[in-house]
């Protein structure tokens, strides 16, 4: 039988290459198919995993943030559910450069990522060894924000451009650029551009100036430390640098630039912002802010759990509304609602603030901060006013830290043992910022607190000398239900638990409760500290303005039955 086949001749690339690169050759061209088909299959996974994403949610207008009491009950907030999405037609051109020389100058040139950027970023973050850099486009941007996606890792970033390259697809750059201001969070509780433009400058997004564009550009890398509201001077240096990027950008000249730095800054008054209903939730919003500035989060559907117990506020505000209108009706002072039409900033009647501290962990159950919020949004809770009486059981905290002997009603006697210093030290460690007197006269109250101050210092005595930092906010769920920020109470020792179960000694025993009232020798501040069994209440009330409110056995009289009505809870 022939064993004889033919002979065929090498293959072209064999015949070029010298035979020592054949190996190497052939196994360059295995690792390259290799490679080719777990390139493929990497991005076939992600790009099913991408599939699975509801592209129709990018153009919804996102939700809004609802708020929650201590107990699970809804809290209202305008402004939660009251946004509007803008159209293209809407935004100013002058909004959509700015926006290009903020956040992504090749918007309208790559299709949803900047490869160039991007390469530039993962160079940075190898070296940096941590996620440095983002090169975010404002197209990522959106995929992330519509989608919820927070997490910094290699997993999040290649399903994001996945997302991105849909949201790419799926609509044109003016819907892309459209839906991304619409979801944006611009802080100070305003989702989206059109929310935005009104609680800022009062105005619908197409009314906006060339200058209030930029400043509202500039305040989209920080919602929180570059609003208007809490810092003006860091605005203003966002609007410049935006208006210095589209120098560069060549799309305004330095005289334009100019110009628009020489316009005036016209923001909402704090009386005509729309994001608040009350004290608390002014408080709450604030407090939010920082989270959200501090986390990075920036979408909106939030479901935020505040530490607010809104019966005992309620019923807070419901006996002291009626304790200061019997008053009132006794001196025959005007009604609230006729007083309200006083000329001057603020409506010349009686205010009060309160505030309730949790003593063990610092949450804030109750915070009043006046008495009637579509009158004055001035928050009193952060207000200092004068203590007198108010101020001695910090005086007898102070004297049983170094072993000294309290005397309940005789402060300026009890002070002497240990001197000035001491007790402006340990009042300092209580929470009690000052500025305080170096003379005998501090004994006798000549120091001014803010109500907030003074629950944080009375919930001190009754946490065994431990003072706890005061905070609102419980607990952030997205809208899936995810916990995203959950609070951990901060504890620090003030003083011993033997000093601080001294100084509550000069508190009268009412039940359970343990409650203090008077007034300031001017008889223009009147104080009530309530330590119950699981709060601390400081209360104080008084004119704006500082005037005479009642001689004080009365004054007294009334806050002791107004101490009776709240009971031992």
């Amino acid at each position: 039988m022939s064993t004889w086949r033919p002979i065929h001749p090498p293959s072209f690339w064999k015949r070029w290459l010298p035979g020592w690169l054949h190996g190497p050759v052939k196994l360059l061209f295995q690792l390259s198919l290799a490679g080719f088909i777990a390139l493929f299959g990497f991005a076939f996974f992600y790009f099913m995993l991408a599939m699975r994403f509801d592209m129709d949610e990018v153009a919804k207008l996102p939700a809004g943030t609802t708020f929650y009491d201590r107990k699970g009950q809804e809290i209202t907030a305008p402004g939660s559910n009251s946004g509007k999405l803008v159209k293209r037609d809407d935004i100013p051109d002058f909004l959509v450069k700015s926006l290009r020389a903020r956040e992504d100058a090749r918007f309208f040139e790559h299709h949803g990522v900047d490869v160039r950027g991007l390469a530039r970023a993962t160079v940075r973050n190898i070296k940096d060894r941590d996620f440095t850099q983002g090169a975010s486009t404002l197209s990522m941007q959106l995929a992330r924000n519509s989608f919820k996606m927070k997490q910094k890792s290699l997993h999040r970033k290649f399903l994001e451009i996945a997302l991105t390259l849909r949201v790419e697809q799926r609509y044109t750059k003016d819907e892309i650029l459209t839906h991304y201001l619409n979801r944006i969070y611009f802080g100070a509780g305003a989702d989206g551009i059109e929310q935005a433009a009104r609680t800022y400058f009062g105005k619908t997004t197409r009314e906006l100036s060339d200058g209030e564009c930029a400043m509202i550009v500039g305040i989209i890398r920080g919602p929180h430390i570059f609003s208007p509201f809490r810092n003006l001077d860091a605005a203003i240096e966002q609007r410049n640098q935006t208006l210095n990027r589209l120098i560069a950008m060549k799309l305004i000249d330095p005289a334009r630039r100019d110009a628009i730095i020489a316009e005036p800054v016209r923001l909402v008054s704090d009386d005509h912002r729309e994001t608040q209903t009350s004290y608390a939730l002014q408080a709450v919003r604030r407090e939010l802010d920082a989270i959200l500035e501090d986390d990075d989060i920036r979408f909106g559907g939030l479901h935020v759990h505040t530490t607010l117990d809104a019966a005992w506020q309620d019923r807070l505000e419901v006996e002291l509304t009626r304790a200061v209108e019997d008053l009132e009706h006794e001196k025959a002072w005007p009604h609230p609602t006729e007083a309200a039409h006083v000329t001057g900033t603020e409506p010349a009647y009686i205010q009060y603030a309160a505030v309730t501290t949790e003593t063990k962990s610092g949450a804030t159950l109750a915070l009043i901060g006046g008495r009637n919020y579509s009158d004055s949004r001035f928050d009193r809770t952060r207000s200092s006013r004068d203590l007198g009486s108010a101020f001695e059981p910090f005086v007898a905290a102070a004297a049983a830290e170094r072993g000294k002997l309290v005397l309940p009603g005789k402060p300026v006697q009890t002070g002497r043992q240990i001197g000035p210093a001491e007790v402006e030290r340990l009042a300092k460690r209580c929470g009690i910022a000052g500025p305080f007197l170096e003379t005998e006269d501090l004994f006798r109250g000549s120091v001014a607190a803010t109500p907030l101050e003074m629950s944080v210092g009375l919930a001190t005595l009754g946490n065994q000398g431990k003072r706890a930092k005061p905070y609102l906010i419980q607990e952030i769920r997205d809208t899936t239900g995810e916990v995203i920020y959950k609070a951990k109470p901060v504890l620090s020792a003030a003083l011993s638990p033997a000093a601080a179960l001294d100084a509550t000694s000069v508190l009268q025993k009412s039940g359970g409760t343990r409650c203090f009232t008077g007034a300031t020798g001017s008889e223009r501040d009147a104080w009530t500290l309530r330590l119950g069994p699981g709060g601390a209440t400081a209360i104080w009330l008084g004119f704006d303005k500082p005037a005479a409110i009642a001689r004080e056995p009365r004054l007294k009289s009334l806050l002791d039955e107004f101490v009776k009505r709240l009971g031992n809870n």
